[in-house]
């Protein structure tokens, strides 16, 4: 395979998929960019008053001191029920969470937590309630326009625009919430996350030539859990520096206990082992960021879900098939499988395993093929997308579908007695039962 699409890793990558990961870094820069917010919106004041006390303009002092006056009383409502107002909305929108993560996956919550909507109306919702708090302190009890020092004139102002902006990202959150418990935007969403790992993945050569000789390897001495992802950038650079190359030995998703190896390395000595234990991301569950056959874990979870007998939703299924299809389709073509990245001067510096083409379509189809016998539109629908496959895909990477599509021929003939029933149940349909 060629070099052709191969992408340098960022070094920050994992450092912001990880911090977008988390539901707590939103609303902490929120704090702070509203402190700020507030430190210069009292020197404003403060500066508006000296100023009308330079020129005297005292009638005109007395005008913004009753209009604060009068915006304080605002304020006061708004701090005392901001936080109200953000234990409801928030309860509500766990219970919602819940329901969509019981009806479809669990692992619909990460869309839950990752999603920017979300952490921007938690933030606005808590820089507002932090700001009228700091607001209601700024005010004095001196209404004198002779002997005032700071009329929080601005600051009243900035509170009322955060209010008006926390009512539309209220509507706008609702909106998306409501749209986590459907089944089209769900699929949708996961399917456009796992384009976007895609489209970030380095395509390099496959194979294992040009190495060198294994001359040491490393152990994994952290807690046991799942290889979430690798700071590729850094391994990289500390390869370069020590002139050898590291082999990454369990995939991205694997679950790796203390004592297993984790590196190999070839050519020299082995890097300082600090290096490359903070270059390893470890978690208690996978994520998109480098993984490419999570997203159709997920979708593979969803369908499967709906053909459970306590389900028996095969429409559901059906919109899993069409992104599972759409996704395979894409990768069809692409070069799969070992992943080697290079250093600046082109030199194979970390070779990591990744999914191949037989592996995605096992993931794709293999359990979901186990569940269609009794639901024919399903298995219309799982023919169609073979099919579709089969045209698009090069003669090289055809057996694995020709594979799927005889075994599920044969579990459908097998488990449909009547034949005018099995003819029906094996003629391919893209929806299903159109």
């Amino acid at each position: 395979m060629s070099d052709r699409g191969y992408r340098r890793p960022r070094p920050l990558s994992p450092l912001r998929e990880h911090l977008r990961d988390t539901f707590w870094f939103a609303p902490t820069m929120g704090f702070v960019s509203v402190f700020v917010l507030w430190l210069v919106a009292s020197e404003v004041d403060d500066a508006i008053v000296a100023f009308f006390r330079r020129e005297e303009a005292y009638d005109e002092l007395e005008t913004l001191i009753s209009f604060a006056q009068d915006a304080k009383t605002i304020v006061t409502q708004i701090s005392s029920a901001m936080m109200t107002f953000i234990g409801v909305v928030f309860s509500i929108s766990l219970v919602a969470v819940q329901m969509a993560s019981g009806q479809l996956t669990p692992r619909v919550v990460r869309i839950f937590v990752r999603s920017r909507i979300s952490k921007a109306t938690l933030t606005v919702f808590l820089a507002t309630f932090l700001f009228s708090l700091l607001v209601l302190a700024s005010y004095e009890s001196e209404t004198d326009p002779r002997r005032v020092v700071s009329v929080p004139l601005l600051q009243s102002l900035l509170t009322l625009v955060l209010v008006g902006l926390s009512l539309l990202l209220f509507v706008v959150y609702v909106s998306s919430t409501l749209r986590l418990m459907q089944v089209g935007p769900v699929v949708d969403r996961i399917a456009r996350d796992s384009f976007r790992v895609l489209g970030r993945m380095p395509r390099g050569p496959g194979g294992s030539e040009g190495l060198g000789a294994r001359t040491g390897q490393v152990m994994y001495e952290g807690r046991a859990g799942v290889l979430r992802d690798v700071n590729t950038a850094r391994l990289v650079r500390v390869a370069r520096r020590q002139g050898v190359v590291l082999r990454l030995i369990p995939r991205i998703g694997d679950f790796v206990v203390p004592g297993t190896p984790m590196f190999a390395v070839h050519g020299g000595a082995v890097p300082p082992r600090h290096r490359l234990r903070s270059a390893v991301s470890v978690s208690v569950e996978r994520t998109l960021h480098q993984d490419l056959a999570f997203g159709l874990r997920q979708l593979t979870d969803i369908a499967l879900r709906a053909l459970s007998t306590s389900v028996n939703d095969p429409t559901t299924a059906v919109q899993c098939l069409d992104r599972i299809v759409q996704f395979l389709a894409v990768v069809v073509r692409l070069p799969l499988g070992t992943v080697h990245h290079r250093d600046r001067a082109g030199k194979v510096r970390l070779v990591q395993e990744g999914p191949g083409w037989e592996d995605l379509v096992d993931l794709a189809f293999e359990e979901i093929r186990w569940c269609v016998a009794g639901s024919p539109q399903v298995s219309r629908r799982l023919l169609a997308g073979l099919d579709d496959l089969l045209l698009l895909a090069p003669e090289e990477r055809k057996q694995p579908l020709v594979r799927h599509r005889a075994l599920l021929v044969e579990a459908v003939e097998r488990s449909v007695p009547v034949a005018a029933d099995r003819e029906f149940a094996l003629q391919p349909d893209r929806q299903g039962i159109g």
